[in-house]
């Protein structure tokens, strides 16, 4: 026969079992995928980014510190497209943009960032250390040399140098869709015979076990650009946006297309009203191609968004765009698909 205390004992642990069940059974309604760490970025530069992230999340830590080690990465690596060396503006000046968000809406960007090896680490100084969103210019670097961050000698790699030098022999502004994918690195001979240039992004989305999301993107912008220019990656709401109630998105291709929709929160926002990644990041890229009419087949811009539940999905302009994504089933590369096929 059964005491008063054990009958007391039992109900309160029955309750809380009730309790926790139902807990569950809401975190599942609202998508939220405890223990199922995620995290996807753009090109196939992106497993090699995704790997420095999966260092942090595949231990169970945040979202934010895995966007910002894993681009990073890509930062530090002399042969890509952003970071230090990659391809400068027309006057032969490298300049950087960078944006990072975390779960809470906190978000940090800096722009015209020069001489700086990590534009992505100081965009988060700007946004855990000053009551700001974005710095720019001499202003950001500035920021940044009083964080502690090291002024790098003003000098382009051997390679970014080859294409400059060669590009000067026309100087003509004539990006090529999907260059950066060609699959020999974005400094191969072949790519300045006809004055072509890689103009890439790196942009990253991740889950961590919490459930919680964080964004990163950084590039170098468009070579040889026009001195001043600015693109969408370091804009939040364009190259970037997350919303942990919903889902996390980041762009890449030509910025000036990715700004005129607010790209990265139109994507989330077609997220909040029940589209799937793919669908969101599908009709988002719709809307650039009706804005654009005839010329949308001669620029490139792709969407890549990650929701709730973890499911991933991107969609793209042209073809050639791909994506790379790890979770604890593994990693792999996949190709996008487009609207021109």
């Amino acid at each position: 026969m059964i005491n008063r205390r054990k009958f007391l004992l039992s109900s309160v642990f029955s309750s809380a079992a009730v309790l926790a069940g139902k807990l569950a059974a809401a975190q599942s309604a609202a998508g939220t995928l405890k223990g199922n760490p995620t995290v996807v970025s753009t090109w196939d530069a992106g497993l090699a980014a995704n790997k420095a992230a999966w260092e942090i999340l595949g231990k169970g830590g945040r979202a934010l510190d895995a966007v910002e080690k894993g681009v990073m990465h890509t930062e530090s690596t002399q042969s890509c497209c952003v970071g230090l060396g990659a391809n400068p503006d027309r006057d032969g000046f490298v300049t950087l943009d960078a944006c990072i968000m975390d779960e809470s809406f906190n978000c940090g960007s800096v722009a015209f960032l020069e001489r700086i090896k990590h534009p992505i680490s100081v965009a988060r100084r700007v946004m855990e250390k000053t009551p700001h969103v974005m710095l720019v210019g001499s202003g950001a670097q500035q920021f940044a040399i009083a964080e502690g961050f090291p002024l790098e000698e003003q000098k382009l790699s051997d390679d970014a140098q080859k294409a400059y030098t060669e590009w000067l022999k026309k100087s003509e502004y004539k990006p090529v869709i999907n260059i950066e994918n060609a699959g020999h690195g974005p400094f191969a001979p072949s790519q300045f015979e006809n004055g072509e240039w890689n103009h890439d992004t790196i942009g990253m989305v991740a889950m961590d076990t919490n459930g919680n999301l964080s964004g990163s993107c950084t590039t170098s912008g468009m070579g040889f650009k026009m001195r001043g220019r600015l693109g969408d990656s370091p804009i939040i709401g364009s190259g970037l946006f997350v919303d942990n109630e919903v889902g996390a998105c980041t762009a890449t291709g030509q910025g000036e297309d990715v700004i005129r929709i607010a790209g990265s929160h139109t994507v989330v926002e077609l997220m909040r009203q029940g589209l799937s990644p793919d669908a969101a990041c599908k009709a988002a890229i719709n809307r650039i191609v009706r804005i654009k009419g005839k010329a949308a087949k001669e620029i490139q811009v792709a969407f890549l968004a990650i929701n709730k539940k973890g499911q991933a999905g991107a969609y793209s302009i042209q073809k050639g765009f791909n994506y790379a994504i790890r979770t604890n089933a593994g990693e792999k590369l996949i190709a996008a698909k487009s609207h021109f096929s």
